[in-house]
């Protein structure tokens, strides 16, 4: 996701308008954020699941954190839109640096399952 978004951000700083580039710039970070939020979030999630504590402390509030990172991005997002320091779709493209890192993963997986394969007898 860095390599996807340091790319996109160094075309856009050459051919963009600069609110492009700093919403794929924004974007991206928040990518980067979410996902390590995500795994935080979800890692609680799984360990609550498996271990319900009798007080029902901590986990919940990790719990809470999965859906609290949705309104932390989208508040976050509608400020610098409303200050017009970024453009929404870019902040958009920015956020979607995931999908560019699936992929890659995906060929760079493709490609070893074909040069690495084993017959099959």
């Amino acid at each position: 996701m860095v390599i996807a978004t340091g790319i996109s951000v160094a075309v856009s700083a050459v051919i963009g308008p600069w609110r492009v580039t700093t919403g794929l710039f924004v974007g991206g970070l928040l990518a980067l954020f979410s996902h390590r939020w995500l795994k935080s979030s979800a890692a609680a999630a799984i360990e609550m699941s498996v271990a319900l504590p009798v007080g029902g402390g901590p986990p919940r509030l990790r719990l809470a954190q999965f859906l609290l990172r949705y309104l932390v991005i989208g508040a976050f997002v509608f400020a610098l839109h409303e200050f017009d320091l970024v453009s929404l779709t870019a902040v958009f493209a920015g956020m979607s640096s995931f999908v560019v890192a699936i992929f890659v993963e995906a060929a760079r997986e493709f490609y070893f399952a074909i040069i690495q394969r084993e017959e099959i007898n």
